[in-house]
């Protein structure tokens, strides 16, 4: 049984050539993680659509995070809170009466799930009941999309993308998690977003996203970018892993896109959607690793042989020729584009915040003049 939301309409949407035909201007949106790094991205990106921005995390773990160094503590609304505090969480939405919510907050690392598994689920599976119970119980709400991971996915090694129809699983604490996220947002669209009058829900579906403002423990973009920057050897335990990378402005634009889509034709988009790249940016773990190095201009890495026993999936990617056809949704980026991107984005130093802000705005812009040109 798959157990997740589908409900792909027949017919395929072109969108107007601001890609999200305005919707989002004057909006006022919450974001659950506001703070993390793709939370803190989208945030940037709903400013420059002209939204109002509400966003509800717990503090930035690094003072190099992207929320800090954008400084958006001074253009957002934001909340300390955790996700697994619903009665917070629900005052938060009955005070501001968002029209629209993306949730992004969740505990997000493979190798911390291992270590804590109760923290784990209690935030990745009742933080999700508890946003859709938000939303449930806020009028204005008009959609809300749940974002999950590539790894909700019982992982099978295929050497094929995974479909949206494919079953939720996970063999870790974090893969599984995001499976139960999955499945419980498909019940709540069946329970209670299915009729009219109610709002228009939906989950999205991203794996492997890179791009300035990360600094994550045991993700190995931030592992080279520290690396680089100290002068030190760049450790890589699982080489030949072959990972979709994408910059994180692939995912948003089609995170934004399914909440445009959802806001002007309703259910018919109420469903989950991967978002992924081609199949040509499928690289190692090791040929990643050499670009990076290669554009960075400088740097060596070392291949890691750890005692740690935590199994590592050694091939996943999503099929999205569900998002292509049905939405117009499509990668822009190359692989090597989307680690120029990304690398010009860590460098950044000498930068105000200002200066990061707008360097940030001037990408997004970048990626849409490269997106209307497909």
């Amino acid at each position: 049984m798959n157990n997740t939301l589908d409900n792909t309409p027949s017919h395929p949407h072109t969108f107007t050539p601001s890609l999200f035909a305005d919707v989002y201007a004057g909006k006022k949106v919450i974001i659950t993680g506001d703070t993390g790094f793709k939370g803190s991205w989208l945030a940037i990106w709903l400013l420059n659509l002209g939204a109002s921005v509400v966003g509800y995390a717990l503090p930035p773990k690094t003072k190099k995070d992207n929320y800090l160094i954008c400084r958006l503590d001074k253009k957002v609304i934001h909340i300390d809170g955790d996700i697994r505090d619903y009665q917070t969480l629900l005052g938060i939405f009955s005070k501001y009466e968002p029209e629209i919510v993306f949730h992004l907050a969740a505990q997000s690392l493979v190798l911390d799930s291992y270590n804590d598994p109760l923290y784990t689920y209690s935030t990745n599976v009742m933080g999700t009941v508890n946003l859709l119970e938000a939303v449930r119980h806020t009028p204005s709400v008009k959609v809300a999309i749940n974002v999950t991971s590539d790894k909700c996915y019982e992982n099978r090694e295929w050497v094929y993308g995974y479909r949206e129809t494919d079953p939720m699983g996970g063999r870790d604490p974090y893969s599984s998690s995001k499976g139960a996220s999955e499945i419980i947002t498909s019940s709540y669209w069946r329970s209670f977003f299915s009729q009219d009058n109610t709002a228009n829900i939906a989950s999205a579906r991203a794996g492997n996203v890179i791009g300035g403002g990360d600094w994550a423990d045991d993700r190995i973009f931030p592992d080279c970018m520290r690396s680089l920057l100290n002068n030190k050897p760049i450790a890589i335990r699982n080489p030949e892993a072959v990972r979709p990378w994408q910059h994180v402005l692939e995912p948003l634009s089609g995170y934004l896109l399914l909440g445009s889509l959802l806001y002007t034709e309703g259910k018919k988009y109420s469903a989950a959607w991967n978002f992924g790249p081609l199949s040509k940016s499928m690289v190692s773990v090791r040929q990643l690793v050499e670009e990076t190095i290669k554009q960075w201009g400088s740097g060596r890495y070392i291949i890691e042989h750890s005692s740690d026993s935590t199994p590592e999936a050694g091939l996943l990617h999503l099929d999205i020729s569900k998002a292509v056809s049905e939405l117009n949704w499509h990668p822009v980026l190359d692989f090597k584009q989307t680690v120029k991107f990304s690398i010009d984005e860590y460098r950044v130093d000498r930068f105000t915040s200002r200066e990061i802000f707008n360097q940030r705005i001037k990408h997004i812009k970048k990626y849409i003049e490269l997106r209307q040109k497909i």
